[in-house]
C-alpha cells in the first residue's frame, strides 16, 4: 500500500460565534500521513522525512461523496445529444419506449456506464448505488454490463447494484428474473410502485421481501405514488420490513408522498419509518413538492441524495455533481446560514461532516479510512453554497486517476 504525506491541507477546526450565533467556520492548515489506506497522523508540523509528499495547496479536505440513486445502465451519456419525447401516458410512456430503446443501447451499455463512473469520480464520489433494469425486454444483459463496468473500478470506489424491475415486478412477470439477478451480481432487491404499476400492493411487496430474505439482501423500492396511496404503501413497507427482519436494510427511493403529508400525519409517518430504520433517497425535485428533507432529518430519518437520470430517455437533465445538488437542496429549503449550509453536506456523504453540532472536529481523525476529496473552498458552508470544484479524490489512501483515455462520443 502507498505511504505518503498530504501536506498543506485545510481542515475545519470549529465554529466562530458572534452574539451567540454561528457566524463562520475556523480552519487550520495540517499535514496528514497516509499508510495502508488510513490516516495515521495529523500534525501542524511539516514532516521532515524521506516519505513521499503531495501538496494539497491549502485546499479544503472533505469526506468523499456517495450517489445513492442512479441508473448507469441506461443513459445517453457519452453519446450524441437527444432530448426526451413528450409524455402521453405517465411513466407508461417511458416503459413502452424502453422495449425498443434498451436493445439498441445494449451494445454500448458498458462503455456508457464506464464514462458515467468516470464522471462521478471526477465529481468526488467513491460510492455509487445504481439501479439496473432487469425485465423481459433486456433480461440480465444490462446487469452483466453494469457488473463488468463497476468491477473495473473496484480499486477506486465501492458500489451497490439494485435489481430493478422497471416494467413492474408482477406486471412484466419478472419475479424469476429478479431471483436470477440476485445470483449474478445484484446486491439489493428493487421494485417500483406496487400500487400504480403492479396493481397489487400486498403481493408485490410480499414477493420483493421474500426474495430479499432468500438472498439475505436489502431492499430499495421506487415509490412515486403521491398522497394517501403513497403513504399507505410506506406503512405496508414498514410492516414487511419488520416481518422480514430487515430493519435498517430498506430504502424508499423518491418517496414523493412525503412531500404531500403535513403536520401530525408527517410526524406519525416519520415515526413508523424510523422504528424500522427505513431511509430515504431523493433527487431534490424542483418540478413538484419536494419531500421535507430538513424536517425528516430532525425526526431521525436518514436522507441521501441521488441524481436518478443523467441525460436519458426519462430526463435530459442531470449533472452527476452532488455538490451542486446539495447547493440546490440548500436553496430549496432556505438553508443560508453558516451552520445549515455546513450540515447540508451530510446528505451527500452518508451522514459524515467535519464538525458536529457542537463545533467539534469529528472528521478526519487518526485511524479513519483515507477516502476523501480536496475542494476549492474555505469551509463546508462555502463548498455547498458556491458549488465548489473538486480538485482531487482519494480512495483508501490512493489518489484516484482516470482509467479512460480521451475518446470521441459513443454512438448509438
Amino acid at each position: 500500500m502507498t505511504t505518503f504525506w498530504l501536506t498543506n491541507v485545510r481542515l475545519e477546526k470549529g465554529f466562530i460565534y458572534e452574539h451567540d450565533r454561528i457566524a463562520g467556520t475556523e480552519t487550520e492548515i495540517c499535514h496528514l500521513k497516509m499508510e495502508d489506506g488510513k490516516i495515521t497522523e495529523i500534525t501542524q508540523v511539516l514532516p521532515n522525512s524521506d516519505v513521499k509528499q503531495m501538496d494539497a495547496n491549502y485546499q479544503l479536505l472533505l469526506p468523499s461523496l456517495r450517489d445513492m440513486h442512479i441508473h448507469i445502465d441506461k443513459t445517453y451519456y457519452g453519446g450524441p445529444w437527444k432530448a426526451c419525447t413528450p409524455i402521453t401516458n405517465g411513466i407508461f410512456t417511458r416503459l413502452e419506449e424502453e422495449k425498443e430503446l434498451l436493445p439498441k443501447l445494449l451494445p454500448t451499455a458498458q462503455e456508457r456506464a464506464e464514462k458515467m463512473i468516470e464522471m462521478y469520480l471526477k465529481n468526488g464520489h467513491t460510492h455509487i448505488r445504481t439501479h439496473c433494469n432487469v425485465d423481459p425486454v433486456i433480461g440480465l444483459k444490462n446487469l452483466e454490463a453494469t457488473v463488468n463496468a463497476l468491477k473495473k473500478y473496484e480499486d477506486v470506489l465501492t458500489y451497490e447494484i439494485v435489481a430493478f424491475p422497471q416494467h413492474g415486478l408482477l406486471k412484466s412477470d419478472s419475479v424469476q428474473l429478479i431471483r436470477d439477478a440476485m445470483k449474478n451480481g445484484a446486491t439489493l432487491v428493487g421494485g417500483v410502485d406496487p400500487a400504480t404499476v403492479d396493481r397489487n400492493i400486498e403481493k408485490s411487496l410480499n414477493t420483493i421481501f421474500e426474495i430479499a430474505v432468500e438472498n439475505n439482501k436489502g431492499v430499495d423500492i421506487h415509490l412515486h405514488d403521491p398522497n394517501s396511496l403513497g403513504a399507505f404503501t410506506f406503512e405496508r413497507m414498514a410492516h414487511y420490513t419488520n416481518e422480514a427482519g430487515l430493519k435498517g436494510r430498506v430504502t424508499i427511493s423518491h418517496g414523493i408522498a412525503l412531500g404531500d403529508l403535513q403536520g401530525d400525519a408527517l410526524h406519525e409517518m416519520a415515526a413508523i419509518l424510523k422504528e424500522q430504520e427505513i431511509d430515504i433517497t431523493t433527487t431534490v425535485p424542483v418540478n413538484r413538492a419536494t419531500i421535507p428533507i430538513p424536517t425528516l432529518d430532525k425526526l431521525g430519518i436518514s436522507v441521501s441524495v441521488g441524481h436518478d437520470s443523467i441525460t436519458d430517455h426519462w430526463s435530459p437533465f442531470g449533472t452527476g455533481n452532488t455538490i451542486q445538488k446539495l447547493g440546490t437542496l440548500a436553496e430549496r429549503f432556505r438553508m443560508s446560514d453558516e451552520y445549515s449550509l455546513s450540515t447540508a453536506l451530510k446528505f451527500g456523504t452518508g451522514g459524515v461532516t467535519p464538525l458536529n453540532e457542537k463545533g467539534e472536529r469529528v472528521w478526519p481523525k487518526v485511524g479513519d479510512e483515507a477516502t476523501m476529496m480536496l475542494v476549492n473552498a474555505s469551509c463546508s458552508a462555502e463548498a455547498v453554497a458556491r458549488r465548489a470544484t473538486v480538485k482531487a479524490l482519494f480512495f483508501k489512501g490512493k489518489k484516484v486517476e482516470s482509467k479512460l483515455a480521451e475518446s470521441n462520443h459513443v454512438q448509438v
